[in-house]
């Protein structure tokens, strides 16, 4: 006879056996092999979004994070062969940045790929920001492209101040055509100091166009204080800024050879027209200028040394003659050079100011000796190696063009007046393009990698 309940006793002690035996195998498991989901293990588990990031994880997800857009990319000269790499990346996410951000930058020529150089910087939440490389190298070779892209596997966070942490108060720009330096007085708005500061401060023109830039760093930067930053170039950036916020020591060389009276009539043309624009030149200079005067025809002289009195120097340039022993003279260019050089090198030049020579001339360059046109271009040389920019106006027909643009710091530099109608229109474009109305922008952008929710 079949015993029902002894069947059902062994079914309730074996259910509890294993009962038991499974508590206890899982007991172990948990024990010793489970590990629980972490936002490091790897593994998306829990409630994170994807492989350790959102959820209740810190980090956040790439996918969540609106791409960055690199505004420009660009390299600055600073000596031959060395340059400053600097890009400038837009942040547009709100509360997300990252206390890393690996970045590559590429500098290339007509040829093809210089040089790279990778880095790593922290960026901050909603703002644009500077990413600087300094001290590239390229040897010979001179970077008309810059390129930057950024690395994988950046560790997005959440982030708690942007640009709004620090203000700049002033800045002042001094030494700029000797030793370049951009006096910056800068705040920290945050109650809480801030270690490791890099900051960056970009010139532009008026146009927004980058000029250059300098990088420092800030150790500590206590909150709710003020801090005076020194940036320094170690080259003269005073020819690189247009802006007229920028002083300028202009000096003009007037041809006085004999052929300036050949149209003749009274006053004697074309001297007068040309003396006429040359003081409207002088007169328009700003307040900061300073102008000199040299003629020149078989010999040169300096007429007026530099002088912030430019009504003074107007006023010389309207009473200059002809000599008559100049009627069958020659043209001298090469000492007119060497005089404006001198006086450019001399304890007169501003060294705060960017230098400009303007050279006007009628016919050949005839003397002295027998290379005349030779030994002016070697002084033409040696003035432009003092970063002077040189222009020379060419007026009439009887002109070795060829010549003057060679003078000339470049070929636009030049420029050609066939007639005295267009001497005064040609002056007023070379004090355009000498400088732009208007304050060069300076930016003073600095940034942290403290500002970010740890990871845990």
């Amino acid at each position: 006879m079949f015993r029902w309940w002894a069947f059902w006793r062994r079914i309730q002690y074996g259910s509890g056996f294993l009962t038991v035996l499974t508590l206890f195998g899982v007991w172990i498991y948990y024990a010793q092999f489970y590990s629980a989901p972490t936002c490091f293990d790897n593994i998306k588990g829990g409630d994170e979004r994807a492989v350790d990031c959102g959820g209740s994880c810190v980090r956040i997800c790439a996918f969540d994070v609106q791409p960055l857009r690199i505004v420009w990319a660009k390299s600055f000269k600073i000596t031959d062969g060395q340059y400053n790499a600097v890009a400038y990346v837009e942040n547009k996410n709100t509360t997300i940045g990252t206390p890393e951000l690996g970045y590559t930058f590429a500098l290339y020529d007509d040829e093809g790929l210089i040089i790279e150089r990778k880095g790593k910087t922290a960026l901050p939440i909603n703002g644009t920001y500077p990413l600087f490389e300094g001290r590239i190298f390229t040897g010979s070779r001179v970077p008309t492209r810059t390129e930057l892209t950024f690395s994988d596997g950046v560790v997005w966070l959440p982030g708690t101040m942007g640009t709004e942490q620090f203000s700049l108060i002033k800045r002042d720009l001094v030494g700029a055509d000797s030793s370049p330096r951009l006096l910056a007085e800068v705040r920290n708005n945050a109650l809480d100091e801030a270690k490791n500061v890099e900051i960056v401060a970009t010139i532009f023109d008026t146009q927004k166009k980058p000029l250059t830039a300098s990088r420092t760093v800030v150790d500590y930067f206590e909150g709710r204080t003020n801090q005076n930053i020194t940036f320094t170039w170690p080259e003269p950036i005073a020819k690189t800024l247009r802006s007229c916020e920028v002083p300028t020591d202009v000096i003009l060389a007037i041809d006085l050879s004999g052929s300036m009276n050949d149209d003749g009539g009274v006053p004697p043309q074309p001297i007068s027209a040309v003396l006429g624009a040359a003081e409207a030149f002088v007169t328009r200079l700003k307040t900061h200028d300073t102008a000199g005067l040299v003629t020149y025809a078989t010999g040169a002289s300096l007429v007026s040394r530099l002088s912030d009195d430019t009504q003074y120097i107007a006023g010389v340039i309207s009473k200059l003659t002809i000599a008559p022993v100049e009627e069958r003279g020659s043209t001298n260019t090469g000492d007119a050079i060497k005089y404006i050089r001198e006086e450019m090198s001399s304890e007169r030049h501003n060294i705060d100011a960017r230098k400009v020579a303007i050279l006007l001339t009628d016919g050949l360059t005839n003397a002295p000796g027998k290379t005349p046109e030779a030994y002016a271009l070697a002084e033409a040389e040696k003035l432009k190696a003092l970063d002077v920019q040189v222009f020379t106006i060419g007026l009439g027909t009887k002109l070795n063009e060829t010549f003057l643009k060679d003078m000339a710091s470049t070929p636009s530099h030049y420029y050609k007046a066939p007639s005295i109608k267009e001497v005064n229109a040609i002056y007023s474009q070379i004090t355009k393009a000498i400088c732009e109305d208007g304050a060069a922008v300076i930016e003073v952008i600095p940034k942290v990698e403290t500002n970010f929710a740890p990871l845990q």
